[in-house]
Order: C-alpha cells, then sequence, then structure tokens
C-alpha cells in the first residue's frame, strides 16, 4: 500500500432498514477480519525474539519489524487519516514504510521503529480504528460508482484488513526462509478418504462466463468490473501436481532438458542453478525443510516453491500446458446448471474449515484430493487454498478497469513481466481469498507458497499420464 491522495469522509445520510442491517452486519465482519489479522500478526511476530524481528533473514524479504510497524502505518494512513479524517501521528515515519519508497533489500539499513515501539504504534493506531467504525455509519446500498466512497460497504476497512492478512502471509514466508530451530506449529490438515477414486482429469465445457466481479463488496480494483469470456472447453488436472509427479520430472532429466523451457526459462535456470524446487535437497530421499524442521518431502502433497518457469517445463514434460487465468477462473466459479458463477469454487457461502486450507491452521498442503467439501461443479478439488497456482497469463487489467483506490496496488504492474497466481495457499487468510481474487509475481520467484495443476485443450489428445491418483493422495 502507499499513502492515500486525499481524505474521504463517511457518508452522514440515513440508510434504509435493509441497508443498515447490512451495513452493521459489515461493520461487524470489519471488526472480526481486523481482529483475526492482528492475532495471526502477533503470532507471527511473538514467536521470534527481537534480534530476530530486525533481522533480514533473505534480500527478498524485509525484517519482521518492518512488516509490523508497516501494518500499522497504512492503517493509520487509510481508516484514520483517509476515512476518519484525523490528523496524522506520526508522519515522520511515513516514508520509512511506504513499501514504494525503499526496495527490501536496503529496509534493514533505515532507522525503523524497535519491536517495543511498532508494538505500541501498533496498538494505539488499532484502538482509534476500533473506536472510529464504532462511532460512524458505513453507508450500504446501490453504490454511485466503484471508487465513490471508501467507506461505502466498509470497503477501506476490508482493504485494511486484506492488507494486514497479505503482510502476515508474506511474513510467514519469512519465517520459512529464517535458520534456526522451528518456531511456529500447527496440526496435519486430514487427509482425503477418497482420492482413489478421483480422475486424474475433468472437464469444462466451453462457452461464456462472467469473469471478475463487480459485486463482492471488498473486492481489490484488478478483480473489477464483472465481464463475458468466452473460454472454449479444456481438461484441467483434478488436483494440483503432487512432489511424486515433480520429483519423476526431476529424475526423466527435466531440469537438463532445454526443450522442455522457454528461452529466458532456461537462461535463468542455468544462471540460479535450479535442480529441484526450493528447500528440496537430496539425502538417500528427497527431503526438504519446513519452518525450521528438516523432513521427507511427502510424495502425496502439492509440490510447492516452484517458479513459473519449473512449472512451465513440468507441463511442457507432461505433454500438456498450464491453464489460463480465464481457464482457472471458470473452473472454479462456473456453475452449469445454474448458469452463473458462483463466489467461490463450492458455492457463495463464506470459507469454512471443511472446504478449503486457509488462514495458517496448517503449516503445509493438504494431501492431494482433499477437501471434497470444496470441489467445484467441474469435479476439480484445491481450488482454494493449499498453493497458489500458476497460470499462463500476464498480470494484466480487464476491460474497464478503474485504479483505486491508488494505483500503486495493481495498475504500476500490469505487463508481462508478472505472471498470474489463483487459488490461494494454506497460508492465506479466507479474507483475501476468493474465486476472484487475482495475485501475480515474476516467473522467477520460489519464497512463495506457489504451486500449479495443468491443462489441455479439448481438441488436445490426451498424452500417457505421469502417474495417477492413489488412496494415500499420492500421485505416482
Amino acid at each position: 500500500m502507499t499513502q492515500p491522495t486525499g481524505r474521504t469522509q463517511a457518508s452522514p445520510a440515513v440508510a434504509s432498514p435493509d441497508a443498515q442491517a447490512t451495513g452493521d452486519a459489515l461493520r461487524e465482519a470489519a471488526v472480526a477480519e481486523l481482529l483475526a489479522a492482528r492475532d495471526r500478526t502477533t503470532l507471527l511476530t511473538s514467536s521470534v525474539d527481537d534480534a530476530d524481528l530486525v533481522k533480514q533473514h533473505s534480500p527478498l524479504m524485509s525484517p519482521l519489524v518492518w512488516d509490523l510497524a508497516h501494518v500499522a502505518n497504512q492503517e493509520e494512513l487509510w481508516l484514520l487519516r483517509a476515512v476518519g479524517g484525523r490528523d496524522p501521528m506520526h508522519p515522520e515515519i511515513d516514508p520509512l514504510y511506504d513499501a514504494f519508497e525503499h526496495p527490501r533489500a536496503e529496509r534493514p539499513t533505515l532507522p525503523l521503529l524497535t519491536p517495543r515501539e511498532a508494538r505500541r504504534y501498533g496498538t494505539e493506531v488499532r484502538g482509534r480504528v476500533l473506536d472510529l467504525i464504532e462511532r460512524m455509519h458505513l453507508p450500504y446500498g446501490e453504490p454511485v460508482g466503484f471508487g465513490a466512497d471508501l467507506a461505502h460497504a466498509g470497503f477501506a476497512f476490508g482493504m485494511v484488513a486484506q492488507h494486514e492478512a497479505q503482510h502476515d502471509e508474506t511474513m510467514l514466508a519469512t519465517h520459512q526462509l529464517r535458520s534456526g530451530p522451528a518456531a511456529l506449529t500447527a496440526p496435519p490438515p486430514a487427509a482425503p478418504a477418497d482420492a482413489a477414486a478421483l480422475p486424474a482429469e475433468v472437464h469444462v465445457p466451453g462457452g461464456q462466463f462472467t469473469m471478475g466481479t463487480s459485486a463482492e463488496p471488498w473486492a481489490l480494483d484488478n478483480e473489477r468490473p464483472a465481464h463475458q469470456v468466452d473460454v472454449p472447453g479444456f481438461w484441467l488436472d483434478t488436483t494440483p501436481v503432487t512432489n511424486a509427479a515433480y520429483a519423476e520430472f526431476i529424475a526423466a532429466g527435466g531440469y537438463d532438458d532445454p526443450r522442455l523451457w522457454t528461452a529466458d526459462g532456461w537462461a535463468h535456470r542455468q544462471r540460479a542453478g535450479l535442480s529441484a524446487p526450493l528447500f528440496w535437497s537430496w539425502d538417500g530421499e528427497w527431503v526438504r525443510r519446513s519452518f525450521g524442521v528438516t523432513e521427507p518431502v511427502v510424495p502425496g502433497e502439492p509440490v510447492l516453491h516452484v517458479c513459473w518457469y519449473e512449472a512451465d517445463a513440468y507441463a511442457r514434460w507432461a505433454g500438456r500446458r498450464l491453464p489460463t487465468e480465464a481457464e482457472w477462473e471458470k473452473a472454479a466459479r462456473w456453475d452449469p446448471a445454474a448458469g452463473r458463477s458462483r463466489r467461490y469454487p463450492w458455492g457463495d457461502e463464506d470459507w469454512s474449515p471443511t472446504r478449503a486450507n486457509l488462514g495458517q491452521r496448517h503449516l503445509r498442503p493438504a494431501l492431494a484430493g482433499a477437501y471434497p467439501d470444496g470441489a467445484a461443479p467441474c469435479g476439480a478439488r484445491q481450488l482454494i487454498g493449499d498453493v497458489w497456482e500458476w497460470t499462463s497469463s500476464d498480470f494484466l487489467p480487464y476491460p474497464g478497469f478503474t485504479a483505486w483506490p491508488y494505483k500503486e496496488y495493481s495498475e504500476v504492474f500490469f505487463g508481462p513481466e508478472y505472471k498470474v497466481l489463483r487459488g490461494g495457499a494454506f497460508g492465506v487468510s479466507p479474507v483475501a481469498c476468493r474465486g476472484t481474487f487475482r495475485n501475480w509475481d515474476y516467473p522467477i520467484r520460489r519464497q512463495i507458497f506457489a504451486g500449479f495443476r495443468t491443462a489441455r485443450s479439448a481438441n488436445v489428445p490426451p498424452a500417457p499420464r505421469r502417474g495417477g491418483v492413489t488412496a494415500a493422495g499420492e500421485r505416482a
């Protein structure tokens, strides 16, 4: 996030009873999401000592103490100043926590708030925000237009909750990169009961569907507006590609065959010395480092920490391709029986723990084939949660896109330099994950919790499948 360009006061208009009830529900939801995000921020920053908080564990990531103060600073900027009209609390620190002012690699050299100061600042900001939202009216009803009012439908509060949740995921990635003993623990997700019966791929029929949204109250600008897209029929992996299947790609020499890689991908593979997913190593078997613990790679889990170039090379090796972003969203949202797009693969209802692996409830993906309650109408599973999924698409605006409330959230990133990821991973909070949510990153990124699934066009005959789903959820 960056600094808002102006102040927007909450509307004093009196809402209709129905609109008032909806506004009240949105207020309660905003408070709950802000509190949930702060609980997770506290967990991620209190599980290590102050020396760990101020250390930069990777030049790709900020020190945890920077994230801790940054989320508070953005909350003050957008909620207390832009919505509440308050004067700045500590304007001198604004440049320190502007994500566009200083790259991550140089943030440890800045005169940052100490852990104690950052916590005190965050607590003070949050207290004032909760007081603000308790006293203000959240206008609801037909909006004048997207971007008309930061407070409409509690958008600014939802945006800030999503922002902190996204930084929670970033801090979780920092925990994965840090050295030393484990600082976080969580139980493993449940194993699927019916994985052996799942087909290797599912068919998604061709035709138009509604992509994006104009109705989701807290959807961000790059998810808007809703628009019709015609998608030819295609086949999609029922589950994400597993560690076992990816290990087969490695054993078959996939990292050594330039024919499987794009020119840029092969150059990066050579330059970076890629030979396996990040955190994997060979010790008579494949092992990985996961949040401070070295353990055998679990064959049936979705492969994790691969970059776009690796995912694309695997898909070529398998005789398939990565799905486009539109294909991914149609598979996840289109309900042919109802003739409309859903909010989520399972329907319009909010997330629940039986539907997807979200919210850092676990520190790993579930086995392939898990969460039957979260299956899409096409039959694909785990389209939400577990791992971010690389698509073949560049990050571009939708037709009719409007940057709001600031260009730096999406607009400055549009272009072929970034690839789109969809679906969310186990470290993504539910508030920042829905069927229309778009993530993006450079095709070389591997520290993010990213995996993939493959596709083929309906007019392309299937190549011999390499492995299948077993009762243990493994793709052998």
